[in-house]
């Protein structure tokens, strides 16, 4: 399993309708930290279809449009909504849940159960 440096990843993310400083944001890379080198692989997997790092670091991270960064969106909705990824486009939409924990529960559940495939709603 690849080790995977949320710090190269998070010096390489845009944000969309979200600050660096805003609580939602912060509580994300508390999580994505706080995860061990599964989650994190499968965190990877979920949001870009790989769990492998780009040789170069995230710098270099590939979508459809060639070199294209991890990028977090906010999601609109309701904040009991799960996240959900943009795989060719290396993105996450983030509801702006109200707590860490709640966070944590829903970004796990997004990423487990977005392992079984394509999901249509």
């Amino acid at each position: 399993m690849p080790e995977i440096d949320i710090h190269d990843l998070q010096r390489n993310t845009e944000y969309q309708n979200y600050k660096p400083a805003d609580p939602q944001i912060e509580w994300f890379w508390n999580i994505l930290h706080s995860f061990n080198r599964s989650e994190k692989a499968a965190f990877l997997q979920f949001v870009t279809g790989s769990s492998k790092v780009p040789l170069d670091g995230f710098s270099n991270l590939q979508g459809m449009r060639g070199t294209q960064k991890f990028s977090i969106h906010r999601a609109g909705g309701p904040t009991t909504a799960l996240s959900s990824a943009h795989t060719c486009f290396n993105a996450l939409d983030l509801p702006a849940y109200t707590s860490e924990k709640e966070m944590k529960e829903k970004l796990l559940l997004s990423i487990n159960e977005g392992r079984g495939g394509f999901l249509f709603a």
